[in-house]
């Protein structure tokens, strides 16, 4: 199977639970991907079935990164959340478009997944973990804060 991105540990924001969903998003970009490999119907098969299970994978992941950028009292939570949503109408837009028989390219949408996700983690999330890492220089006890596995 071809993949379309490998997760590397510098995508890493220090926090277990946050890298394993950020890893999951990761690999349903590559599983698209592998299903437009297998041509235009197998993709459109895969991202009809897996839609919904994706949409409600990347609500959680956002609402998981929120409550722990509430919790630290992060500065730059409004914007981070606003990209979030941003994402998240993308998708939506995509669906409907796709749902009314739009033309709908999985490869584009599958490399967009790709992108969006590791540059949302390379600049944004790095700036939460960036926060995380200072208030701990700073003596300030995170462990209630931050998710366990």
């Amino acid at each position: 199977m071809e993949n379309i991105v490998e997760w590397d540990d510098r995508y890493s924001v220090g926090i277990s639970l946050i890298d394993k969903q950020h890893q999951g998003l990761v690999s349903m970009a590559n599983d698209l991907y592998s299903a437009c490999l297998d041509g235009e119907e197998a993709a459109k098969d895969y991202f009809r079935k897996t839609l919904r299970k994706v949409l409600d994978y990347v609500k959680n992941h956002f609402s998981t990164e929120e409550a722990i950028m509430q919790e630290i009292k992060y500065p730059g939570l409004e914007v981070h959340t606003k990209e979030h949503e941003d994402f998240i109408k993308t998708v939506i837009t995509e669906v409907v478009n796709f749902e009314e028989g739009w033309k709908f390219v999985p490869e584009t949408f599958a490399k967009f997944l790709r992108d969006w996700t590791l540059t949302h983690i390379a600049v944004s999330d790095k700036k939460y973990a960036e926060h995380i890492v200072l208030m701990k220089s700073r003596g300030i006890p995170l462990d209630t804060l931050l998710p366990k596995e």
